[in-house]
């Protein structure tokens, strides 16, 4: 099915002109940003409409939905967390929207189911949004969130009677759920006006303390600042709960830092002193609370990642003790459990855990399985032993138990995965980009590949927002790769793989470093004969699909299909909507007159080619994404459906009561399942399924 066997949905173009820098720049499809609107809301029923007229005649979808939910149906499970005699942890079933929180008696105790999050609502999109058991163990606070939105209601759990007790938190955003006593730290934002809940412009983030059993307009104010609307606060409590640490970011600014302040509970402080006393660009985060210092991560003077101890009476930089010294990997978190300090490492985009003392003492490195992703290091500063998950491309979580007495690594718990994993393999490549820059890849695909230019392939990035692209387990990509399809996933400059200079080599006026690295990986993979363009798909979701968006525009020659899932498409009004601003330090903002320059140059919209031979098109957005605005995606589609050569589809898909993540299991096997569909008929695969 072509895209001249499409009848596409007309959307209004309006006359509107807006002035940038002296630069007039034209925004025909401005209305579409009010996607509450009345209109906005008939587009989006007619473009899903076409939509799924389209994916409901691919035979094979139904099929391919229900092998997804075969790959998905698998028991999962997290890491352990231990309080006095309960061990408290998540687990799935396998198709379950969401995991359940039990507890049980030691490691083989009968499970007690505690909360069941599916029993939120009867849509099942109602989700949990976070949850925090309190030191003592007699309460959990967990934070619920409706359709998918970032708003979030605090309520608590007395886990004595396993009943809700009746407080109630609202307008909860960006926060942290930090124990201490018989209450708890949160950040919340104002009230929005009626009816503009997803699109209020969330400004004045202000930390209040909850103590239990109290109305919410009873909390104690802990922090505020009337001065700067769009700095976040955010507190925790160190695990003996004898100093609570607060962390001011203001990134709307353009900067990548920030600011660390403390507060003596030990001590009854009423107020919170600056530890580290102004935003920067450089990185603090608190790690610890050990022997009378404030343990803290950071990268000043360190781009790959240190550790310092500070002395609250004598913060200044130059009484700073170093703890773990930067390395020549990139150093991306340190936790402390079981009186040591575990730290995570990248060597080559995978991960490395190295041990050391309270005062720094390299103790010894973890023996992992293979290159991956260490995730969810848990276990008390009292206890003997500690719990991580460990997956990678072939191999799903399973939960390591390391007790650092003896220096002994069990597999604590593993899920089973029907696939064939031993008729698969992995590989990490590296590629050399535009400027000549070594960058990784990560490939999965088949045993036996023949390089011979034909196999289907999706390359997927992120490429941002110091998020590494690390080697993980998804069941999802198993369907891609019984059906014969390459999967390529890059190691983009933008995040930590290589530490801060990698982050910073790939953000504002750099970006274009991360869209030559995709380019450049999807130039490797048709050199070396693993695809080619008539058989690539590009893949990206948030800051990725920002990526797919500008990628196709600068080379559409070199892909047959792609998919961005929630995009950043409009480089030049980002900062306009709700959370927005807050992507200031990492992209600039066209209120600036050299960001303006280096922003109308990559943003998809503004740069689509009009008669553009661009490959089948196939965006997702969801109605209650209050990050990245569905209006983002609106005007993409309206700009490619009118600007590409009819010669392949451009199609929109809306999902209703999600967010900027699918709002359950089913949603997101849902979307998946169309957007593999697509990419299948455009990739000229004919999948077989048992």
């Amino acid at each position: 099915m072509l895209s001249a066997d499409l009848t596409y949905p007309a959307t209004r173009k309006v006359d509107h002109v807006d002035n940038y820098q002296g630069v007039k720049v034209a925004d025909p499809y401005r209305w579409l940003e009010d996607d509450r609107s009345a209109e906005a809301a008939d587009w989006v029923t007619r473009q899903n409409e076409a939509t799924f007229a389209y994916l409901s005649a691919i035979s094979y979808r139904p099929a391919l939905k229900r092998r997804l939910e075969q790959l998905n149906n698998y028991e999962k499970q997290s890491a352990p967390l231990r309080r006095g005699e309960l061990v408290y942890y998540t687990h799935n079933s396998g198709l379950q929207n969401q995991s359940i929180w039990y507890r049980r008696q030691g490691d083989t105790g009968k499970p007690e189911l505690v909360l069941d999050p599916n029993t939120l609502s009867t849509t099942g999109t109602t989700r949990l949004a976070g949850f925090a058991l309190s030191k003592d163990g007699k309460f959990a606070a967990y934070g619920v969130s409706v359709g998918g939105s970032d708003w979030s209601q605090i309520r608590i759990k007395d886990l004595t009677t396993l009943q809700d007790r009746p407080d109630r938190i609202e307008w909860v955003k960006a926060s942290a759920i930090s124990w201490r006593g018989a209450g708890f730290y949160y950040s919340r934002y104002p009230e929005p006006e009626k009816g503009k809940e997803l699109t209020s412009k969330n400004e004045f983030h202000t930390v209040y303390y909850h103590r239990l059993g109290t109305a919410q307009s009873e909390d104690q104010l802990a922090y505020e600042d009337k001065q700067h609307g769009q700095r976040f606060h955010r507190v925790v409590v160190s695990e003996d709960e004898k100093m609570a640490i607060l962390t001011i970011s203001e990134r709307g600014r353009a900067a990548l830092g920030n600011a660390l302040w403390f507060k003596d509970e030990a001590k009854g402080d009423k107020a919170f002193q600056p530890l580290v006393p102004d935003i920067g660009d450089t990185k603090y985060n608190f790690v610890g609370y050990l022997g009378g210092k404030v343990l803290v991560f950071t990268d000043n003077g360190a781009p790959n990642g240190r550790v310092v101890a500070i002395d609250p009476a004598k913060s200044a930089a130059a009484n700073w003790t170093t703890v773990i010294p930067e390395g020549k990997d990139s150093l991306t978190w340190v936790t402390t459990a079981a009186g040591r300090l575990f730290a995570h490492y990248l060597h080559d985009a995978a991960s490395r855990i190295v041990v050391y003392q309270p005062q720094g003492k390299m103790e010894r490195e973890l023996a992992l399985p293979g290159p991956g992703n260490v995730t969810g290091l848990e276990g008390a500063d009292e206890e003997s032993v500690v719990h991580y998950t460990f997956n990678s491309m072939l191999e799903a979580g399973s939960i390591y138990r390391y007790t650092p007495a003896t220096n002994q690594t069990t597999r604590y718990w593993a899920p089973k995965v029907e696939f064939a994993a031993d008729q698969f393999e992995t590989r990490r490549v590296f590629f050399t980009s535009k400027d000549c820059t070594r960058v990784p890849m990560f490939l999965a695909h088949k045993k036996g590949l023949k390089l011979d230019g034909s196999n289907p392939a999706v390359v997927y990035g992120y490429g941002g927002f110091t998020l590494s692209n690390l080697p993980n387990f998804s069941a999802d990509r198993i369907s891609l790769l019984e059906q014969g399809v390459i999967y390529a996933s890059v190691c983009l400059r933008g995040g930590l793989e290589y530490g801060e200079a990698w982050h910073r080599a790939g953000m504002r006026e750099k970006k274009q470093n991360v869209f030559d690295d995709f380019i450049a990986a999807a130039e490797y993979l048709v050199k070396e004969k693993y695809t080619s363009p008539g058989k690539l798909a590009a893949r990206g979701a948030s800051n990725g699909g920002l990526l797919v968006g500008a990628v196709i525009n600068q080379r559409p020659d070199l892909f047959a299909a792609a998919a961005p899932h929630a995009g950043v498409m409009d480089m030049l009004r980002f900062q306009k909507f709700t959370i927005g601003w807050n992507w200031v330090a990492e992209y600039g903002s066209s209120d600036n007159a050299a960001d303006f320059a280096y922003l109308k140059a990559y943003s998809p919209i503004h740069n689509a080619k009009d008669g553009a031979r661009y490959p089948a098109i196939f965006i997702t957005t969801a109605d209650h994404d209050d990050r990245v605005v569905p209006a983002h995606s609106f005007k993409y589609a309206a700009v490619m459906q009118e600007m590409a050569a009819r010669v392949k589809p451009v199609l929109i898909r809306i999902d209703t009561n999600s967010g900027h993540g699918a709002s359950s299991t089913s949603k997101r096997l849902e979307q998946e399942a169309d957007v593999q569909a697509f990419l299948f008929q455009n990739l000229g695969v004919q999948p077989k399924f048992q």
